[in-house]
């Protein structure tokens, strides 16, 4: 719904709650009496998939367009439910009063939720907005310091609720007391039982409204210490070992791990464990990394730094800058934000692919002279070597529609029918002032390199 009037949609949303005194925006007074305790003082909601629909990494068409926005209301639009509280409150603005409301969104597009909230006219109707990616843990830290208020006086509305990107659980460890609504706020009474909840709650930590408005109180389980054992990157999970010799390694899967964060073996951590639903099996859930395990750290002299290889020609094309686009069925570059910066190894082999990227390439009216200029590396940097850094962009998945468009085939150097569904940007690349020889692994795997090999200013940001 876009142009509204000047009713907040975080005065909207409460003004469907009787008891209320009416209250200017930004003017919050803490509550006086003991009464209004059964109302919380802050309420706080994510945006994607809970205030609006669809999720904004979800518009990638839009992505690959230069200073592109979604439009509020064609791209991207209020549920239906968040919809009609603003217009039932437009009627009724005076039943509110004495609460605070907040923001709380990870998404990496920071620019385009702000933009968005401004076509929805409810930029200035929040007290407090946090849109930033990271842990959600970070956002409610900063608006209890904002806010002034406690955790026990907050209510929290996300569509996502355990596992590594869940926000209901960890947020609910901080006393908050959170709501899970999956389909986002698509009906009314999701925010009705939000609040009847609340007035009924006695304070505990760990406590979730599930989807159905049940209440679930988490238990409080044991933490434990350990040091990871092993780490099967390419496959996203790993091992941890604790306790006694009589204690079974503990399995982990990469989904546990705290948001956009990994671990390497000798990595000290705690967890929690628990029970595999699938299979009954134990694992480690709600992990924290304690400290980095020695040999890792860089030195004045080397720098470790996350690897990933490509075979020939295809990595002589990303790193003369041609290849812009890097697509492969797994999800190796999933849990690395945008910004992260890796090395281009060379593998051994040429990838066979029937010197079909040079039909792409000759579709852009490169001659053969340029075709063999781009897959050619400089003299000294050859197959066995780290050759260049790459800093990665977004990362989504694509339709087979999508790869068969002719600029993403040319940007990716293969054919839609040969790409993988998952793409991930290339925003820049150079390359290493000298080539290191490094043992190429699968996956993205770490390695110790010279410092001096590493072009100036890669480092320092």
């Amino acid at each position: 719904m876009v142009g509204l009037t000047s009713i907040p949609l975080a005065l909207i949303l409460a003004g469907l709650v009787s008891g209320f005194s009416p209250m200017p925006p930004k003017t919050h007074q803490q509550p006086t009496t003991s009464a209004l305790r059964s109302i919380p003082s802050l309420i706080v909601f994510d945006l994607d998939n809970t205030v609006w629909t669809p999720e904004l990494y979800q518009l990638r068409k839009l992505q690959r367009q230069k200073d592109a926005l979604p439009v509020a209301g064609k791209d991207v639009e209020l549920f239906p439910g968040a919809q009609r509280v603003i217009e039932s409150i437009q009627s009724s603005p005076e039943k509110w009063g004495n609460t605070q409301f907040a923001v709380a969104s990870r998404t990496k597009s920071a620019s385009w939720a702000k933009d968005l909230l401004d076509q929805f006219d409810l930029a200035d109707f929040f007290h407090h907005v946090e849109i930033f990616p990271g842990d959600k843990k970070t956002h409610f830290e900063n608006l209890r310091e904002k806010s002034g208020v406690p955790y026990e006086e907050m209510l929290f509305f996300d569509d996502s609720r355990d596992g590594r990107y869940g926000n209901c659980v960890p947020v609910s460890k901080m006393g908050v007391l959170s709501v899970h609504c999956p389909g986002g706020i698509h009906e009314e009474e999701i925010f009705h039982n939000g609040m009847k909840r609340f007035a009924e709650w006695g304070k505990e930590p760990n406590t979730v409204v599930e989807w159905d408005g049940s209440v679930t109180v988490l238990p409080e389980n044991e933490r434990f210490q350990g040091v990871v054992k092993k780490v099967v990157t390419d496959r996203g999970f790993g091992f941890i070992r604790y306790g006694g010799r009589k204690t079974k390694d503990l399995f982990f899967h990469f989904n546990d791990l705290p948001a956009n964060q990994e671990v390497n073996e000798g990595d000290s951590i705690s967890f929690v464990v628990t029970n595999e639903k699938r299979n009954g099996k134990q694992k480690a859930e709600d992990i924290t990394i304690e400290s980095l395990s020695q040999g890792k750290q860089d030195s004045a002299d080397t720098v470790n730094m996350r690897v990933f290889s490509m075979n020939l020609p295809f990595a002589a094309l990303l790193a003369n800058e041609y290849k812009t686009l890097e697509t492969r069925n797994g999800t190796m570059f999933v849990p690395y934000e945008e910004g992260t910066k890796m090395l281009l190894h060379v593998g051994r082999r040429t990838y066979p692919d029937g010197d079909r990227h040079i039909d792409v390439m000759q579709s852009g009216g490169l001659s053969d002279a340029e075709i063999s200029k781009l897959k050619s590396l400089p003299k000294g940097f050859g197959r066995g070597m780290a050759v260049a850094i790459v800093e990665l962009g977004k990362t989504y998945e694509t339709t087979l529609e999508e790869r068969c468009d002719t600029n993403f085939q040319r940007s990716v150097g293969a054919f839609g029918a040969d790409s993988g569904k998952m793409v991930t940007e290339i925003k820049r690349v150079e390359y290493l002032k000298s080539p290191t020889r490094v043992s190429g692994r699968g996956g993205v795997f770490k390695a110790d390199v010279d410092r001096s090999a590493i072009p100036e200013g890669w480092l320092e940001e």
